[in-house]
């Protein structure tokens, strides 16, 4: 880690008791390693609103895999950007569904649009994106 510099915040009883019940539960040692993930998670949003950089995401896919031509299509959709997509995994969840956990990186604009497409894909039952960092530039 690089130079710790050491701040004070100021905050309301009630809400530093609540956080610290929220850390706990969470399994945080201590406050500061709490905020430094808060900080985290707010830069890593503020690098996908900006849409140009580098990000990662995953894109998790519920459906039924007796809906004629979908797995098809999906696996289709995959190999057209093999570019952006790093990894996918296949879980058959039970008789008829599976679940496809689809690993994609690229400008977060991209990541986000490939996503929808997806996540759209007629048969679909439900799709999330879930959205993360390369880790570059977060200490």
């Amino acid at each position: 880690m690089s130079d710790v510099i050491r701040f004070g915040i100021s905050a309301d009883e009630r809400l530093l008791q609540r956080f610290d019940a929220l850390i706990a539960a969470k399994g945080y040692v201590n406050r500061s390693e709490a905020i430094r993930d808060l900080i985290r998670n707010s830069l890593v949003e503020e690098q996908w609103s900006r849409g140009d950089e580098e990000a990662v995401g995953t894109v998790t896919l519920v459906y039924n895999h007796h809906t004629r031509d979908l797995a098809d299509k999906l696996t289709e959709h995959q190999h057209s950007h093999h570019d952006a997509i790093i990894s996918a995994l296949h879980v058959h969840l039970d008789a008829h569904h599976c679940l496809e956990v689809v690993v994609l990186r690229g400008k977060a604009k991209e990541v986000k649009r490939l996503a929808d497409e997806l996540i759209g894909t007629k048969g679909v039952k439900h799709g999330k994106l879930v959205t993360t960092t390369t880790g570059e530039g977060l200490s």
